[in-house]
């Protein structure tokens, strides 16, 4: 499934560099994860979408329509979609009457976005964005490469209107131990070939392992509800293959 985001410079050594900061044995942890992020998205942004529509024989594409689906609100909501990459989930916003605004921490990735929506270089975990001004938030496979959940759950209640709606797609852990095997050698051996010839081997071999980062399902749908969206709840996509978190902020806008 995709990585997700968070100019490709032609200077080689640069490059070499960057690519260093990610291709790594240990995970990397607080700034020097986040400076990692932003470099690897930078670096694969040309060839992003095509990597992800082969890695994934196109369920990226439903994934992020039942995503749109699930915010379930009404036309001409203003959404914000975090983590945008190349505007996949803002086009599918768009196409279903609702005006999106794309935000990312990649330049790479607002630079090759193809939906033409508003869009502004931020770290999601502090938005540029007034308290409690738009209907929703989404964002696609992005909760792994953040560096503090809890605090990403908090601003998202801070921008959300009270009675607004969040859907969160990221990569799941299937739970039938068949589809979790045959996951476990299709990303970890399968996907890794892929980006090597298509784009960045080394952004590929993050996939499997930044699966770590996250939470349980139970945790996250709780550390949701502390930040104030009550209704908080986890489902599985395609046998786990991906989860989705959707929530409405209670009506008061404040965290219980």
């Amino acid at each position: 499934m995709p990585l997700a985001s968070t100019g490709v410079t032609s200077n080689t050594s640069s490059d070499a560099a960057r690519n260093a900061s990610w291709d790594r044995e240990t995970l990397p942890e607080g700034e020097e994860k986040k400076r990692a992020v932003r470099d690897m998205f930078d670096a694969i942004a040309p060839r992003y979408d095509l990597v992800n529509r082969v890695m994934t024989f196109r369920l990226d594409v439903r994934w992020r329509k039942r995503t749109v689906r699930e915010l379930a609100l009404p036309a001409d909501s203003v959404v914000l979609d975090l983590a945008a990459g190349t505007g996949d989930l803002c086009i599918d916003l768009r196409e279903a009457g609702l005006i999106p605004i794309s935000m990312d921490l990649s330049y790479g990735m607002l630079a090759a976005d193809r939906s033409g929506a508003p869009r502004a270089q931020a770290d999601i975990l502090r938005l540029p964005v007034p308290d409690h001004s738009v209907d929703g938030v989404t964002c696609g496979f992005a909760l792994r490469n953040l560096t503090d959940l809890g605090a990403f759950f908090d601003e998202l209640a801070r921008v959300v209107r009270p009675g607004g709606r969040i859907a969160l797609l990221d990569v799941g852990i299937p739970r039938n131990p068949v589809i979790r095997a045959g996951n476990n050698v299709y990303f970890g051996k399968v996907v890794p070939k892929i980006g090597a010839l298509l784009s960045d081997g080394a952004a590929y071999r993050y996939l499997p392992r930044s699966v770590a980062y996250l939470p349980e399902p139970d945790e996250m749908v709780s550390m949701l509800r502390r930040s104030g969206f009550g209704d908080a709840s986890h489902r599985l996509l395609s046998g786990g293959l991906t989860q989705l978190l959707v929530g409405t902020l209670d009506g008061d806008g404040s965290a219980g």
